[in-house]
């Protein structure tokens, strides 16, 4: 039997280390929600931070220590949901101008994926993640605001349901 081909995600002949910005989607392995405190009970108003657990922590470490690592990238904002994480990464010139040696955005994701995957101690992610080039500031708006609203977009489905 033939198994169903997989569409590629990443975009055909686009050079993932140039510089330039760029949304990211990490979900965990079978949506599992590993990353927040399990009694978050109901909120009132737009939750200030998310109530990450130890996981959730360790995630956010490995995040904010991108920079450290790859000098040529910057996390312009994140957020780390029960199930999933959102980051806007830029990849950066020199100071002429220049494109600094960067690895490629996949590079940096999976070793992100693993260090994570390595401290929790089990299978974390989904298989590849979701990528998206900034296109413009519109577009860059767009994205920071989707990361800023999920929180309470996330909060605000939870009590409907």
């Amino acid at each position: 039997m033939e198994l169903p081909k997989r569409k590629p995600l990443r975009m055909q002949g686009y050079d993932y280390s140039y510089p330039d910005m760029y949304f990211i989607t990490i979900c965990t392995d079978k949506k599992r929600a590993l990353f927040w405190e399990e009694n978050v009970g109901a909120v009132i108003g737009r939750p200030q931070k998310a109530p990450l657990n130890e996981h959730g922590k360790i995630v956010e470490t490995a995040i904010k220590n991108i920079p450290k690592h790859y000098p040529a990238y910057s996390v312009e904002h994140y957020v780390i949901m029960p199930d999933h994480v959102h980051l806007l990464m830029q990849i950066s010139c020199d100071e002429y101008g220049r494109p600094m040696t960067a690895p490629t955005i996949s590079a940096v994701i999976n070793q992100l994926k693993g260090s994570i995957t390595k401290q929790i101690g089990y299978k974390v992610w989904q298989r590849s993640f979701y990528d998206h080039v900034i296109r413009n500031d519109a577009d860059y708006s767009k994205h920071w605001d989707y990361i800023e609203n999920n929180p309470a977009l996330w909060f605000e489905n939870k009590q409907v349901l």
